[in-house]
This record gives structure tokens, sequence and C-alpha cells, in this order.
């Protein structure tokens, strides 16, 4: 009985998000449409869409399994800083500014970004690049957080599983890209928010956590609140910086700017998107937290990307609330993957092959996209077979694209004297560092096992920061010593230009 109510669950959720694909995808008739919803997105489909293309179960199965079992309850200060930085920090500095310029010159993608502010069509065609090759990972991880929702919680093959979501990623975005995927992302974040106070409030009161009396003597622990070195402070605060700001350098993240409808819904979406991350991102990674008061390091602990599943079988759950909660890692999952999958697709299509043919009609662009989101969900699948732990993927995706991307990105906001040689010093500084925690997993992954691959390949978060922090750094040198006339001519279009009619 316990099965069929949750697959009766997951089942609603899913006629309920092709219903939305079949109604919405109707009103989707141009390239404008499927990639940024005709930039007539309010603040509710905008920051909550945001949210949930930002929250996966790479967070709730992957990141909050790994850091409960490594900093205990200081775990949540990963989620707060998601909160602060991902989400209320990057909307007043971003949003506003992002939709505005992206409205003016009618920006479709963020390499097309690169190409207007920095007058290079190669700097254009690299981040197309980079960001197709390296979203792959990240979307595995989505794939490998599900699995162990599969096999734990279903108790199914995993492959079906797999399959079924990447079925069902594909049709959303296929059936009409933004505008079907926003609003899907809509339905789904109220799900999650539902969803997450619903098992904050079962997972406290269950036996193994005691309620609020027993989650006080289990900060009192040294398992709940754990002294921690110096190495184990620097471990978190990369885990905290890599996932609050790498969301800034994101071609996921960015383009939700993109399809915002004018200033006032960009500066509703502040708050929106705040209180969103705060209750989910807060919610998740104190839910794995909580690990070691159901099991014991050395004796009973899953594995870190299974242990967040295990908790949630072991906490007794009422059928209805477990179904509940395999919809909300569904819901956070594919709208993450959809958002993901239409940003790797267009950055093929319209930043690659439509550049590289000028004269490429739009309709044919069009599908072009939708055939490349195909092939980018099949190689996201292939790859998260590779069994790579779920945290070591998506801090190398994050990691090479926003070390690479973040700097030219943001400081072109703000900076007009920031100039090409500067965008790609940047660019290429923070890719070289970035890429060696990668690199170490595909040698290792061809057997080199020597113990500074092995050591490297794991610091991730830690060389994604490093990444970032040198990117702005060299940026910011490099365009101060080498200032060009012609940059600066470019840069005044960027900022003040107005491109009148968008492409179809």
């Amino acid at each position: 009985m316990e099965k069929v109510i949750i697959w009766a669950t997951v089942a609603v959720y899913i006629l309920a998000l092709v219903l939305i694909g079949v109604v919405t995808g109707r009103k989707s008739k141009s390239i404008s449409d499927f990639t940024v919803g005709g930039r007539n997105a309010g603040a509710w489909l905008s920051a909550l869409s945001y949210g949930t293309a930002y929250f996966s179960a790479v967070m709730f199965i992957g990141y909050a399994g790994k850091t409960g079992l490594s900093f205990g309850l200081w775990g949540v200060m990963a989620g707060l800083g998601n909160a602060v930085f991902g989400s209320l920090l990057a909307w007043m500095v971003l949003a506003r500014r992002t939709r505005d310029v992206a409205g003016r010159l009618k920006l479709k993608t963020m390499p097309e970004f690169f190409e207007k502010r920095y007058g290079s069509r190669n700097m254009r065609l690299f981040a197309g690049a980079v960001i197709f090759v390296f979203l792959v990972p990240y979307s595995a991880s989505v794939y490998s957080g599900l699995a162990s929702v599969a096999d734990v919680l279903l108790g199914i093959d995993d492959t079906i599983f797999l399959v079924i979501i990447a079925v069902l990623a594909i049709l959303l975005v296929t059936f009409g890209g933004y505008l079907v995927q926003a609003r899907a992302d809509f339905v789904q974040g109220i799900v999650m928010m539902a969803g997450v106070v619903l098992l904050l409030v079962f997972v406290v009161r269950c036996d193994r956590v005691g309620g609020i009396s027993g989650l006080v003597e289990y900060a009192h622990t040294e398992a709940g609140l754990p002294d921690m070195n110096a190495s184990q402070w620097v471990s978190l605060m990369a885990t905290v910086l890599m996932t609050s700001f790498g969301t800034w350098g994101l071609p996921q993240m960015v383009q939700k700017y993109f399809g915002i409808r004018d200033d006032k819904q960009a500066k509703r979406g502040i708050v929106i998107s705040t209180v969103f991350a705060l209750l989910i991102a807060g919610g998740g990674y104190f839910i794995g937290s909580l690990c070691h008061a159901y099991y014991t390091v050395g004796v009973d602990m899953p594995e870190a990307d299974y242990i967040v599943p295990n908790m949630l079988r072991d906490s007794n759950l009422p059928d209805v609330l477990l179904g509940v909660i395999i919809v909300l890692l569904l819901s956070a999952s594919v709208s993450t993957l959809c958002s993901v999958t239409l940003s790797a697709g267009s950055a093929l299509s319209i930043d690659l092959i439509a550049v590289k043919k000028r004269d490429m009609p739009a309709q044919k662009t069009g599908k072009l996209t939708k055939l490349f989101c195909i092939l980018f969900v099949i190689l996201s699948y292939v790859v998260a077979n590779t069994k790579t732990p779920i945290l070591d993927m998506m801090s190398y995706s994050w990691g090479i694209i926003s070390g690479s991307f973040l700097a030219p990105y943001v400081l072109a906001l703000y900076c007009k004297k920031l100039n090409k040689t500067g965008a790609w010093a940047g660019i290429l500084t923070g890719f070289c560092i970035a890429i060696i925690p990668a690199s170490c997993k595909l040698l290792n992954l061809c057997s080199v096992d020597a113990p500074a691959v092995v050591t490297l390949m794991g610091q991730g978060p830690l060389f994604a920061c490093i990444a970032m922090l040198a990117s702005v750094a060299v940026c910011l040198i490099v365009s101060a010593a080498s200032h060009k006339k012609e940059d600066g001519e470019v840069s005044d279009f960027f900022y003040n230009g107005v491109v009148e009619r968008e492409e179809l």
C-alpha cells in the first residue's frame, strides 16, 4: 500500500507537468519565447524559476549529506550563505542591471552578452563551447542524486527511474523552452516550499531527533556541533562560497534575469528569491546536519550520497508525506535539469552554430536548440554512470564555468573600463585554475591513482573559489594595464545603445 500511495503521488506530479507543457508550449512561437520567455516574466515566476534552478537533488541529497557528515550543524552555514550571497546579494547586484542590458540589446544568452560587451566573437564561441561541455557534469550530478532516491526510497532500479526523469526533462524543454519551464518551475517551487516545511516538522519530531529538546541535546554533542580545525573551516567556507557565489557566473542562473518583465518585478524578485532560498537551502542543509543523530560513523553511517535518503526512510514519515518528499526532490531536480539543458542547448545552437552561419533561419536555430538539448540530456545520463560523487561533479562544473565567466560578466555591469584583453585574461586564468581538480578526476578514471591526483580531485570547491577570486583580480589588473580606445567605443554602445527589433 505504501508504494501505491507514493507512486500515485509521483504520477499526479508527472501528469501535471505534462499538462503545463502541452498548454503553455502552444504560446512559444519564436526563439525569444523559447530562450527568455518573451521577456515578460513577473517577480514570482522569475524568482521561483531562479530558486528551483538553484536547488536540486544535488543540494538536498549530495551537499546536505556530505556537509552534515563532515561538519554537523555547522553545515547549515552553507544554506544561510546560499540565501544571503547566492540569492539576496545576487539579485541586488545583478538582476536589475542584467535585465536592463538584456532588454535594450535583445540578448538571449550569456555568451551573446560577452560578444556585445567586449566586441569579441571568439569570446562568444569559447563561452558557448565551455558552457555546453562543462554543464554536463552538473547535470549528471542531478541524476546521481535522483539515483539514490530511486534506490533507497522507491526500491526500484535507478536506470529505469533516471530514464523517466530524462524523458520528462526533454519533454518540458522541447515543448516550449523558457515559457514551459518557468511555469512548471512556479508549480514546482510551491511544492518544494510546502514539502520542506512538512519535512522539517516531521523530522524534528521523529524519535531519532526527539523534538526541540532532543535537538538542543544533539547540538551539545561533539558530533552535532564539532570543534573544527583550520582545515575543516577552510573546507566548509570553500563549500559556502562556491555554492553561493558560484551562481553569479552560471548561465542557467544569469539568463533568468533576461526574462524579467520590468524593473519593478526585478525589485520584488529580491525578496521572493531570498525567502525561497532561506527556506529551501536552510531547511535542506539542516536536515542533512542531523545525520549523526540517526547513524554512527564507522558503524551504520551510509555513504555521503545515500545519507539523506536513508534518513527519510528511517524517519517513519507518513506514506503521503513520503510521496510529497519524493515529488519535492523530483521538482527540484527536474526544474534544474530543464534550466541547465536549455542553457547548454542554446549555447551550442545560438552561440556556436548560428554565429558561424549568420544566415541561418531562426526556425532552424530553434530546431537545432531542441536537438542539442536532447543530446545534452543523453550525455549527462552517460556521465552520471561514472559514479563520481555528487559534490565533486557539481564543483567541477560550477568551478570551471563560474571561475571563467563570473568576473567578465559581473564586472562588466559596473566597470566601463574593463576591456577585451582583461576579460580574456580573467577567463583563461579562472579556467586554468578550476580545471585542475577535474583533470585529476579524468586521470583517476584512467587508473592513475597517485596521492597528489587523488587529493586534488577532491578539492573542487577550494579551486573554484580560488579561480573566481583570481579571475576578478586578473580582469581588473590587465584591463588597467592595457586600456584601448576601441574597447571604450564598444562599451558605450553596451551601456547606452538600444536594439529596436528582436530576432524572431
